[in-house]
């Protein structure tokens, strides 16, 4: 039952009841003045899915008075089994709020946050590999987005990919993955309550070695390897920073996940930075005061370091220009 089952068990879109229902309306006056819309797209395969978009300027009046273009800045945004966006959209416009106290420089932000298939108002049933569809389709619609707002634009555009729980396995699934030479290379990933690969939480959930769950792992069809996800993406030649953020009372996930996964970023040789909210839960992370901060300062340090590398590279090109010349 546990193998024929298993999509049921680890995609949860109506809980509560009324996940796929609620509206974005119901939450807006939650959201401190951050205004969100919904937009639809079709994923690869043709389903049609929903996402939520807001978007928020930040300027550094604490630094130098310099009114150049804004560095456009992309989150994509991958949420955890359960629920819809909706009710989340109070803590992102709280994360979002944060981030003008945390960014330095002109910086505009545009937070996309990914209605998997059969979630809220998406169509059809989720899965791995559709939902690896959605994200890729997703985005494809960055992608198309930043270059129709910034054809003139010189700013090299970051673009986060920022997961919580399941959905940092979606994340790294895309960031190991996707094969399009058209979309905005991926600059961070953000991590919040990340796990290393469902066989790892298999064994977590069911530790009893009499229990036969334990051992189903050879029938999985959703096997979402951040493990082994990251050394993929450490191979590629724009090697994203890393931020993991665990909670400190996860109740689902092992204490060691986000060890294990800060280790295997250095083994491979990726910028990474690992934080735990104390005394979080595993649902609880982004909803803490601390968390949001971290969320915040992580964001805001994946955008600092995405400049100073693209401003690094702009400066080696004219010499190597003149070396060939």
């Amino acid at each position: 039952m546990l193998v024929l089952f298993q999509n049921a068990i680890i995609y949860n879109p109506f809980l509560p009841p009324n996940a796929r229902s609620m509206t974005i309306s119901e939450f807006s006056r939650q959201c401190g003045g951050v205004e969100w819309k919904e937009d639809r797209i079709k994923s690869l395969d043709g389903t049609e899915i929903a996402l939520c978009i807001s978007e928020i300027s930040c300027g550094d009046e604490r630094g130098s008075s310099s009114k150049g273009p804004k560095t456009p800045v992309y989150i994509l945004y991958f949420q955890g089994n359960a629920s819809s966006l909706p009710p989340r959209l109070p803590d992102l416009s709280g994360i979002l709020r944060q981030l003008k106290a945390e960014t330095k420089g002109q910086v505009h932000y545009t937070m996309i946050c990914l209605s998997y298939r059969g979630y809220w108002t998406s169509h059809d049933r989720p899965s791995e590999k559709g939902i690896d569809l959605d994200s890729e389709a997703a985005l494809r619609w960055v992608s198309k987005l930043h270059h129709e707002k910034h054809k003139e634009t010189q700013v090299a555009p970051v673009t986060i990919l920022w997961g919580q729980s399941i959905g940092c396995g979606f994340a790294t699934n895309l960031a190991a993955k996707t094969q399009d030479a058209g979309n905005l290379p991926i600059n961070a990933l953000v991590l919040e309550t990340p796990f290393t690969n469902t066989r790892a939480m298999l064994t977590a959930l069911y530790p009893q070695k009499w229990l036969p769950y334990r051992y189903l792992w050879p029938f999985l069809r959703n096997h979402l390897d951040s493990w082994a996800n990251l050394e993929l993406i450490a191979a590629k030649g724009q090697k994203p920073g890393v931020y993991i953020v665990e909670g400190g009372k996860d109740e689902l996930v092992p204490s060691d996940h986000g060890d294990i996964l800060y280790r295997r970023c250095q083994d491979v040789q990726l910028h990474a930075e690992w934080h735990t909210v104390r005394g979080a839960l595993h649902n609880d992370v982004m909803v803490r005061r601390h968390g949001k901060h971290i969320i915040a300062q992580s964001i805001a340090s994946a955008v600092s370091r995405a400049q100073e590398l693209s401003a690094d590279q702009a400066q080696c090109l004219p010499g190597l220009a003149k070396s060939k010349t």
